[in-house]
Parts: structure tokens; sequence; C-alpha cells
């Protein structure tokens, strides 16, 4: 091999080698303490705070209804109570309900007729967490008003048409019917927002 190949290998060689050093990891350029995370937990408790001062204000008014709260963070009353019957909607049901959705003030946000007809596939399809878990409490032909704290609605975000950010909901859902999954016929599955 001639000397001047040699020297263009070894030269080539050195810069491989320089290229390949191990470059140290970039810093970050801001480092968190943990205070933001620590702020937004101040500030989410005193927003829920709040909110379940609101809704129990709403509910000392009303002494003559009887309200439950659930295990999810929510309360609900029965308009129309059905005793009779004891099955209740459950995953992959069919379930055909109404509802209207009211702020806090009572003033009405969607009406009945707006939002009708509601067909959902329980546990299958997206819908406000509330009305999720509110309806597998529910029973054939009742109506039930429920109290709902903003994460149990349209959350931090709203529905970016009516509902706004972080608003509890008070939401009269009556539940008309519904059907095991296996059982239903085809029907166009009416999407829900």
């Amino acid at each position: 091999m001639k000397k001047t190949s040699k020297i263009t290998l070894v030269a080539l060689l050195l810069v491989t080698l320089a290229s390949c050093k191990q470059q140290q990891a970039r810093m970050p350029v801001s480092r968190s303490s943990g205070t933001f995370m620590k702020e937004s937990i101040i500030r989410n408790k005193k927003l829920v705070a709040g909110e379940e001062a609101k809704i129990d204000s709403i509910i000392k008014s009303n002494p003559k209804i009887k309200y439950y709260a659930s295990k999810k963070g929510y309360w609900y009353s029965y308009d129309i109570r059905n005793e009779k019957d004891t099955l209740r909607p459950r995953k992959g049901d069919i379930a055909f309900f109404d509802y209207e959705i009211k702020d806090l003030k009572g003033n009405v946000v969607y009406s009945e007729v707006e939002l009708r007809p509601q067909v959902y596939a329980v546990d299958k399809q997206n819908i406000m967490m509330g009305l999720r878990d509110g309806i597998k409490l529910m029973r054939k032909n009742e109506k039930v008003t429920f109290l709902f704290p903003s994460n149990m609605g349209f959350g931090y975000h709203g529905d970016e048409k009516k509902i706004g950010t972080n608003e509890p909901l008070i939401c009269t859902v009556t539940l008309n019917d519904f059907k095991p999954e296996n059982k239903q016929t085809p029907v166009n599955i009416i999407k829900n927002e």
C-alpha cells in the first residue's frame, strides 16, 4: 500500500473515532420544583369545594326533596321512582333516554327537545361522565335529577358550545327503556356528544 493511502486511511479512522465520541446529555432548560403541581392541586381543591358548596345550598334550599350522594361524587333525587322493576342498564345494553341540562341557577342550557332522542350503548359510547354512571343507577321509566360537579359534566373544556369551563350542571334524565345488546335489532345508534 502506498504511503499516502495509509495516511488517508489513518486520518479517516481518526475523524470517524472523533465523531463517534459520546455526547453528554443536555440538561433541561427549566427545572420544576413541583410548585406548579402544588398550586394546581390547591386551585382544584378550591374549585371542587366551591362547586360542592353551591350544590349543597341547592340541596338545603329544597328540604322536601331527598337527595342521595353517589360514590362517584355527584348527588341525585327521584322525580319519578320505579320500585317494581329491579333491572338496571348494564354494559352493552342499549338505553333509550331523554334529558335536559340546566345550570345551577335553574336556567335551561339544553332543553329535552334539543337533545332528543338519546340512544346509548351503555359504557361503549362516550357521553358525559355523570350520565355514564347515573344511567346505570336507574330503572325503566324513572325520572332522576342529577347534580353534577363540573368534573362529572364537561370539566375544564366545557362543551365548546353552551357550557363553559368548570360549570356544574343539573341534568334531569328520564330512562324510557333499555334492551340487552344481543336482543337489540340493528338500529342506527345516534352518536352522543
